[in-house]
């Protein structure tokens, strides 16, 4: 149960002006991370998943988030016959369709009992060139799997389930609880068969009664060029199996791009910081550099600034729609030694000179402080 005087909006994280999408959403993102199943039992990760989903519960439906916002935590309890099990008999729904990708509730509307297989979500690294020009990219995926054994059934080969006594094969059962606003029937996932509407009395002993196993899978993954970081991948129907004839579910691949210590990316554009000699800029010549296409002689004019950029048209990333490709800039980084010997000084000192008297002849004098500094070395 919540913390007493605990605020359920800052349970989930959301604000009083949330919408039921913005805190549905908040409500997955908690529950995924709170689940026991996934904190190995952990006492207090399960005290916090009652918490969250006990807040959920209450702000979901738009009765009971009216009267604890108008009462407060009391609200939503007050009056005879409060059952505190309806806020997990009926929160089971959402935790069900965090984990496994379809409605329990929403299933059973089906006549033929399907239920939709999980959505997989998993990562995958790519190099900086992979994201660029695209690649074919294999992955291993842990995932549901219908139970070869018992061929999804759940039930022991041999056997077979039997309808459940308490919904009769609904899925469902009805509640008539009195409250301080009168009698309310209340329906609800059968706890005893988990809504399925079946209970299995001898269980498959590969899946213990689940139907489902989990197995590792092998995809190929084709990766279109121009992805960036964060950038998804929605392979339909590749996620786990469903149940009773349910669809599969989806698998999504979320990409990281490993950095290049070359290259940074900018859109569409790839910016390289090309480091050149201060002689190669004053005289201006060809240099080097690499590319993600490999190698490239270019042309450095003369008298290049600092910090000027030379654009390569059509170098750089493709357009995950147009495929038209972005630039290729090449950021002149002008080197400047720290240090010079006699001849360098000499050499630059003559050249000064000469600028110094062309500055003279255009009536400057900006150079004499730098002239008495060169001499001085």
């Amino acid at each position: 149960m919540p913390t007493l005087g605990a605020d359920y909006y800052e349970v989930l994280g959301v604000s009083k002006n949330a919408t039921e999408e913005e805190i549905k959403r908040a409500y997955r993102r908690l529950a995924r991370k709170y689940h026991p199943d996934a904190n190995n039992g952990d006492p207090e990760a399960e005290a916090k998943f009652k918490e969250i989903s006990i807040a959920y519960e209450t702000l979901r439906d738009p009765e009971k988030r009216r009267r604890y916002d108008m009462f407060g935590e009391s609200g939503p309890s007050s009056g005879p016959g409060f059952d505190f099990s309806d806020f997990f008999s009926s929160s089971f729904d959402d935790i069900f369709e965090s984990f496994f990708g379809s409605s329990r509730r929403a299933t059973q509307r089906r006549s033929s009992g399907a239920f939709r297989g999980s959505d997989i979500e998993v990562e995958l690294e790519l190099d900086f060139k992979e994201a660029v020009f695209g690649a074919e990219k294999k992955i291993s995926v842990k995932k549901p799997v219908i139970c070869s054994v018992c061929n999804a059934t759940g039930a022991k080969p041999g056997t077979a389930p039997t309808v459940c006594p308490d919904c009769r094969g609904s899925g469902q059962v009805t509640r008539i609880r009195a409250t301080f606003l009168g009698q309310v029937a209340t329906t609800t996932v059968c706890q005893r068969c988990k809504g399925q509407g079946q209970v299995i009395t001898n269980p498959c002993s590969e899946c213990r009664g689940l139907g489902l196993v989990t197995n590792t899978v092998q995809y190929v993954v084709e990766v279109p060029p121009g992805v960036d970081d964060s950038s998804t991948l929605r392979l339909s129907k590749k996620g786990g199996d469903g149940l009773k004839g349910g669809p599969p579910g989806d698998l999504y691949v979320h990409l990281r791009i490993k950095p290049d210590p070359r290259f940074t990316r900018d859109g569409l554009d790839i910016i390289y910081q090309a480091k050149v000699p201060y002689t190669l800029a004053i005289l201006g010549g060809e240099v080097e550099i690499p590319t993600l296409e490999g190698n490239k002689t270019i042309t450095v004019k003369r008298g290049s600034q600092p910090n000027s950029v030379i654009v390569l048209p059509n170098c750089g990333v493709p357009d995950l729609r147009s495929r038209k490709r972005g630039e290729f800039k090449i950021v002149l980084n002008v080197q400047f030694p720290d240090q010079l010997d006699k001849e360098e000084v000499e050499l630059l000192v003559r050249l000064h000179e000469i600028a110094q008297q062309k500055a003279s002849k255009a009536g400057h004098k900006t150079f004499s402080k730098l002239t008495k500094l060169f001499k001085g070395h």
